[in-house]
């Protein structure tokens, strides 16, 4: 069995971005000559989500207004204490809510490869959730099989 790592680097634009990356990791998955098995996708960042789901403007913004709703960035969380924090860089931002937000998604997918190709349905994207940009952010990738 074969085994590939790689790194997708994503410049994200707004401090809620969501971006479609399946053509980026089909174009990974292209490089690496594995035609089936399986590839993870991960996050490498705390307040920086992945989930499939569909790549429609409407839905995307759906979700922004949930996420929202669930952890209002403008309110008061323990994490943001910064005085109250050890060890903390100088240039700490008050993201309690990215974090939050990122546990209520997922850091990780795993995805089938068939053929050479992403197994994903006909109106499954891969999609990276930045909720604490914009950032420079990078996308592990773990390719496996034969």
């Amino acid at each position: 069995m074969a085994i590939a790592h790689c790194v997708l680097e994503i410049e994200t634009k707004a401090a809620i971005y969501i971006c479609n990356i399946t053509n980026q990791l089909q174009a990974l998955l292209s490089t690496t000559g594995i035609q089936n098995g399986q590839m993870l996708v991960f996050s490498r960042h705390t307040t920086m989500a992945l989930t499939v789901n569909e790549d429609e403007i409407r839905l995307l913004a759906d979700l922004e207004t949930w996420l929202k709703r669930l952890a209002p960035p403008t309110d008061s969380y323990l994490h943001n204490d910064l005085h109250l924090r050890e060890k903390i860089p100088p240039d700490e931002p008050k993201n309690a809510h990215a974090h939050l937000m990122a546990m209520l998604l997922s850091y990780s997918e795993v995805i089938p490869v068939m053929d050479g190709h992403l197994g994903l349905g006909t109106y499954q994207s891969v999609l990276l959730v930045e909720l604490d940009g914009p950032r420079r952010r990078t996308v592990g990738c773990q390719i496996m099989g034969e």
